[in-house]
């Protein structure tokens, strides 16, 4: 990579993204998983098929028309994973939250992220949060 900077590109899915992932990512954590590049992995585990994803979403704003944060959180992982041949059953669910973010704003996420499971048929099962300083989230 020439750049010595993380560019908002990079995250755009295209070819930084492509470069970043390829030269970075793949160089330290080479497996035959990673190096399928898909949005997920299945593994075998004692001949069970078991698939995993990870993901993450961010949008300006968190309300929009035809939905929201919460929603695109879910759908989006449950989509990742139907994309890998599974059926999603379960997720985990990791927040950071900014110091002084509105708490009614968070339970509207959190209760449409409830509502979007229950849709998607998902539990959520497991999960993070942090909260970082005023101006540290985008």
């Amino acid at each position: 990579m020439k750049e010595d900077r993380i560019l908002l590109s990079h995250g755009s899915g295209g070819k930084l993204s492509f470069n970043l992932i390829k030269k970075l990512f793949l160089s330290n954590f080479n497996n035959p998983y990673l190096k399928k590049l898909d949005d997920g992995a299945v593994l075998n585990i004692e001949g069970l098929k078991l698939a995993y994803t990870t993901d993450s979403y961010t949008v300006d704003p968190l309300f929009f028309k035809g939905g929201n944060i919460g929603e695109l959180a879910v759908y989006g992982t449950v989509n990742d994973l139907a994309m890998c041949g599974a059926t999603p059953l379960y997720l985990s669910c990791s927040f950071i939250i900014e110091e002084g973010f509105s708490l009614s704003l968070l339970e509207k996420i959190v209760s449409n992220m409830r509502a979007a499971s229950a849709i998607a048929k998902v539990d959520i099962v497991t999960g993070d949060t942090k909260v970082v300083n005023k101006g540290a989230v985008d």
